[in-house]
């Protein structure tokens, strides 16, 4: 927040400014932000400005002013974006919004994976090999396994560098951790994701983003041909139930 601002419309640059760094995760969801003066002295503005600013970040669901206590950053365009997509996903059969869930990921991933590759930097690599080894070590508990597994393709998309991935895969994570605990059932499913898991991470480690790319298209493939299964004895579950109720 150091570089001060000189044309007109000042507070609208630095409500570009203070979301810039929220989108590139300088300021996180939590972070309180200095006050109207310690802010205007940074940008070399008013705290006219500065307040005009703040209205505009509030209204926006950026952050939230609360009384007595300060600003802080709510980022709210994420949450506003999640509920879109999990409204729109609940309206269907099962076996369409798994399909839809696993087309979009087939869409969007393979690409992340091969911008990872170019552009991970050793911090990006070290969390990712944490999340397998997490895995790892939570075969037999499902949440703890599924949460790494969120984390690892999460860390994926931020190695992108991409400010919009990110923020587009973190809209659909809840989504995942269901899709992941109906393929966490399926014998094997587990450890057949935790292969294509080193695969990845071996192709982003060695900056090859052809193979990083392929590697993410089997994983993917994988997770329809378990997802299908998934949604089979899903089926079969409701058919012994519903015999068994008519009985």
């Amino acid at each position: 927040m150091q570089q001060r601002i000189r044309n007109h419309r000042l507070y609208e640059q630095v409500v570009e400014r203070i979301s810039a760094q929220i989108f590139e995760g300088e300021l996180r969801k939590g972070d309180q932000l200095p006050n109207e003066r310690t802010l205007a002295e940074q940008f070399g503005v008013s705290r006219t400005v500065i307040r005009e600013a703040m209205k505009t970040l509030a209204k926006d669901g950026l952050v939230e002013v609360r009384t007595g206590q300060g600003t802080f950053v709510v980022d709210g365009t994420a949450g506003a974006l999640k509920n879109s997509i999990q409204t729109l996903m609940r309206i269907g059969q099962d076996e369409d919004r798994l399909r839809e869930l696993v087309e979009l990921r087939e869409l969007l991933e393979p690409g992340v994976a091969a911008l990872a590759a170019r552009r991970a930097d050793a911090d990006d690599l070290e969390r990712m090999e944490a999340s397998i080894q997490e895995m790892s070590r939570a075969m037999g508990d499902a949440d703890a396994f599924i949460r790494a597994d969120n984390r690892f393709h999460q860390q994926l998309a931020r190695a992108s560098r991409n400010r919009l991935i990110p923020r587009i895969l973190d809209s659909i994570v809840d989504l995942l951790h269901e899709l992941r605990g109906e393929i966490f059932e399926i014998e094997g499913g587990p450890e057949r994701g935790q292969a294509h898991h080193r695969t990845i991470l071996a192709a982003v480690r060695d900056r090859d983003a052809t193979a990083a790319k392929h590697a993410m298209d089997d994983h993917l493939a994988q997770v329809k041909r378990d997802s299908e299964a998934a949604v089979r004895k899903q089926k079969r579950a409701r058919n012994a139930q519903t015999k068994g109720d008519e009985a």
